[in-house]
């Protein structure tokens, strides 16, 4: 059964009338009139009552309406989903972020790409820094947002990415506002309370390379709680169990709020760089736009920074 078959009958139904379900259909009365008598033939069944002023379904047809109403509606539906499941896989990228970049500043990117072309669909995909460059090259996701330290290069062979930087952040102690003074007099004997990383993240790698080890000589560090997730970190330090270093960009509302203190002052940071990977030559003409975006909307200024 045809979709144009459903919503002949339908039209005729709602108006009683075959020159006005012919208008409401866009054909001649005469075009409308054979194309009913192919369908009644086609069935085998003639589907209206002619003789009855307007124009009635038989009552085998009649009693099949709302049936006929919800094919027509749910063909109509499966065309509409074809469509777009069309346009999507001719428009997908998918985006592989760390988890920090997915929450801060991740969305801004993935706003300016859509601004840029609105049927660009984006999928994406958050996950450590190893599992981004796993993606990448198992060639599950088009581009990856990382995080990288300033000056060092990614681990993976340059000879098969390319990389941009797209922004910057830094990495920041932070804690509970209101127990600033408390957690001051501690650090004044010496003490650091601290939520740690484990060794095999990224951030864990990070603040022990570039920021516990500056600290051993001047103070005691209590790792207090570990975490791989930056969030957890950051919801530990706000509610005040320990200190925990985390991407400024991730803490900056909380901090504007009064929720959160940074302690940068007092204690150290590391700045960041916000990176844009790909394999070399990789992706289709959706991958490539997104990517141009990306480089165009950094060397604007559009993209965000810590």
């Amino acid at each position: 059964m045809r979709l144009e078959w459903l919503e002949d009958m339908l039209a005729v139904a709602e108006t009683g009338s075959f020159q006005e379900a012919a208008e409401r259909r866009l054909l001649t009365q005469s075009a409308f009139s054979r194309r009913i008598r192919s369908i009644e033939d086609h069935v085998g069944v003639e589907l209206f009552d002619r003789a009855r002023k307007p124009v009635q379904l038989r009552p085998a047809i009649a009693n099949r309406r709302e049936q006929i109403q919800r094919l027509a509606t749910e063909l109509r539906q499966l065309v509409v989903d074809l469509r777009l499941d069309a346009r999507v896989a001719s428009n997908r990228v998918v985006i592989a972020s760390q988890h920090a970049l997915t929450t801060a500043l991740t969305p801004a990117l993935l706003d300016g790409i859509h601004r840029f072309d609105a049927y660009i669909f984006a999928r994406l995909r958050s996950a450590n820094l190893d599992e981004c460059f796993g993606l990448l090259l198992s060639r599950q996701a088009d581009i990856a947002i990382v995080y990288r330290v300033r000056d060092e290069e990614h681990p993976i062979s340059a000879g098969y990415i390319e990389t941009a930087t797209i922004g910057s952040d830094r990495l920041i102690p932070v804690f509970a506002a209101s127990g600033v003074d408390g957690l001051g007099q501690r650090i004044a004997r010496g003490e650091v309370p601290y939520i740690a990383y484990p060794q095999e993240v990224f951030f864990g790698q990070v603040t022990q390379r570039l920021i516990l080890a500056r600290m051993d000589a001047m103070h005691r560090l209590i790792p207090i709680a570990e975490t791989a997730l930056t969030l957890a970190a950051l919801e530990m330090a706000a509610v005040g169990i320990a200190v925990a270093w985390v991407p400024e960009s991730l803490a900056r509302k909380r901090i504007l709020g009064g929720i959160l203190a940074d302690l940068s002052a007092t204690l150290p940071s590391h700045p960041l760089d916000v990176t844009a990977v790909r394999l070399f030559g990789d992706g289709g003409p959706a991958a490539a736009s997104v990517w141009s975006q990306i480089l165009a909307s950094a060397e604007g200024g559009a993209m965000p920074s810590g």
